[in-house]
This record gives C-alpha cells, sequence and structure tokens, in this order.
C-alpha cells in the first residue's frame, strides 16, 4: 500500500514539474505592466523580463527611478510616472499603455507598488494612518487593474497581485497587514470572475525581504513618527522603554532578511509566462516553513507563537 501511495505522490509530482514547465509562445510580442518599478522586485522583475525578452511598460513613481532603470535595460523597455493614489495619474497611465500595446491587448499585470506604512500598535495610530497604506496596497490596486480589465481580456493575459505573508497572518498593527489581508479577498473574487475570459490571477507571497520597504532606518522613524502622535495616555500605558526596546529588535529583525530578490521574481515570471501558472507562489523561507503553515494551525496556538515575540506593554493587567 505505502508503495502505491508513493508513487501516487512521485507521479503527481512528476505530471506537475512536466507542466509547469511549459511556457507561452510569442513572448517578444507580449506587452507586461509592472507598477512600482523604482526598486526592489519591480525593478529586478523588469529588467528580468526585459533580459527574457517581453515588451516590458515599467511604472515608476519618480522620474529618477525611471532613468536609472532605462540605464540597465534595452530600448524595448519603456517608463512611465504613476501614483497609484491618483485617479487622474492612473488614468493617464492606461491611456499611456492602450496607446502601445494597441489591438494585441495587455498580457500581463503586475501588481507591486507597495509601502509598509506605519507598522505599529494599532492604538497608536489614527483613521488616516490607515489610509495612507490602504490607498496604495489596496485601493490604488483594485483601480489600476479595473482600469487595465478591457486589456487583460483582449489578450487573454494575466494578473499578478503581490501580497504577503502579512496577508495570512497579522503580526503587528497599521494598515499594512489589512491591505494584505484585503488584497488576498479581492484576488480570490477577481480570479473566479476573470477565469470565464481566459485570464489567469495569480498571487505572490513573499516573506521578508532586503527592499525599501524594510528599511531598517525608515522603520525606525515610522515608529518614532507613531509615537510622536499618540496621546499621553496611550504614551503612559506603554511606557517610553516600549518604544525603546522595539527600535532596538529592529537590529535583529534586520539580519533575518533574505537579500535573494529572485527568489520573489523567478516566481512573478513563472506566473507571467507558464502555460500552467500556479494560483498561489510563496517566497522565501519565512513564508514556506513558518508563517503560512502557521495560518493553518488552530487560533491559540498561532496567537501564542506569535506573542513570544510581542513586547509588552508597561501598564497590562
Amino acid at each position: 500500500m505505502w508503495l502505491y501511495l508513493g508513487v501516487l505522490v512521485a507521479l503527481y509530482h512528476l505530471v506537475r514539474w512536466y507542466r509547469e514547465r511549459q511556457v507561452v509562445s510569442q513572448l517578444r510580442d507580449k506587452y507586461v505592466f509592472i507598477t512600482g518599478c523604482d526598486s526592489g522586485f519591480g525593478n529586478l522583475l523588469a529588467r528580468q523580463l526585459d533580459r527574457r525578452g517581453l515588451r516590458v511598460l515599467a511604472a515608476c513613481l519618480t522620474e529618477t527611478g525611471a532613468e536609472s532603470l532605462k540605464v540597465k535595460t534595452s530600448d524595448r523597455l519603456e517608463t512611465v510616472i504613476l501614483d497609484v493614489t491618483k485617479s487622474e495619474s492612473i488614468a493617464a497611465a492606461t491611456q499611456w499603455v492602450k496607446e502601445r500595446t494597441g489591438d494585441r491587448g495587455l498580457w500581463g499585470l503586475v501588481n507591486n507598488a507597495g509601502i509598509a506604512g506605519l507598522m505599529t500598535p494599532n492604538e497608536w495610530l489614527t483613521k488616516q494612518d490607515f489610509m495612507k497604506t490602504l490607498d496604495v496596497n489596496l485601493l490604488g490596486v483594485i483601480e489600476v487593474t479595473l482600469s487595465l480589465l478591457p486589456l487583460l481580456r483582449k489578450a487573454r493575459g494575466r494578473v499578478v497581485n503581490v501580497s504577503s505573508i502579512s496577508g495570512r497572518v497579522s503580526q503587528v498593527g497599521g494598515g499594512y497587514s489589512l491591505s494584505k489581508f484585503g488584497l488576498e479577498a479581492f484576488s480570490d473574487s477577481l480570479r473566479r470572475e476573470l477565469s470565464f475570459f481566459g485570464v489567469k490571477v495569480a498571487v505572490i507571497v513573499p516573506g521578508i525581504f532586503k527592499t525599501e520597504m524594510n528599511n531598517i532606518e525608515n522603520l525606525s522613524q515610522n515608529f518614532q513618527d507613531a509615537w510622536d502622535h499618540a496621546s499621553p495616555e496611550v504614551k503612559d500605558i506603554y511606557g517610553e522603554n516600549f518604544l525603546v526596546t522595539l527600535i532596538e529588535n529592529l537590529q535583529k529583525y534586520k539580519s533575518t532578511l533574505c537579500e535573494d530578490l529572485s527568489l520573489v521574481t523567478d516566481c512573478m515570471e513563472h506566473a507571467l509566462i507558464s502555460c500552467h501558472p500556479r494560483t498561489r507562489y510563496s517566497a522565501g523561507w519565512h513564508a514556506k516553513f513558518i508563517l503560512i503553515p502557521l495560518s493553518y494551525m488552530p487560533t491559540f496556538l498561532a496567537d501564542a507563537f506569535i506573542k513570544r515575540s510581542m513586547l509588552r506593554p508597561a501598564k497590562t493587567l
């Protein structure tokens, strides 16, 4: 019995391996629009797909980011300035994409642009703090996707949404986890709706990587900014030492960051060019071996595991 079971498992993985190695044809005629290409995953993916021969339409937030990317890529790659929090910017970028893709439509949309925002205890924050993050990570993704859906349907293309392990397990306060949980829900509904039109939707779930979003100096400043705006009552409850220890722990966190961003961009590339892309991709050992398995555990076990690494406020029961 065990032998037959082993053979079935081996056969399943063999068939899966074979299917996932099949690549779509005519890659050089396919357009892919990527947001957040100034740095990090978006920047590396744009260069990676350009080398592969695809026609990359790279959206950057700044002129500096766009110019830096152009220097490292071929003449096929084109850039556009895009702020995903502004409807007029999205409308202009959509028209720009239409002019370039023409009757072929858009083969791939990679919603990569995102920010960390203020990731501190929720009580330190205001509604506006949450909205700043949601505007980029969720509402911006939704508006960009809806604007480009006609072009994606025309090409029977792909949508690749970059989520996070924080979209499965919420470890800190602030709008980041909220936005990624929301992105998971949006991706699920979108995948089912677009399947009727031949459009595939994939979600990338990165672990903890060394990108501008995880810049330790910026995160430290975010903690300080949130603390400065907290009420006197909240500061009294948490205690000054809470903030000090929180910032000190960031240095330990820094040593756990994975520097190989290609673990994520390889997943993105596969989702775009494979004949049989996966619905979900996890990248990095944090995601594969800790937090995604943790998301399937009973709540009391997940809570116990996460609370071990959380700081305790000065005044508690």
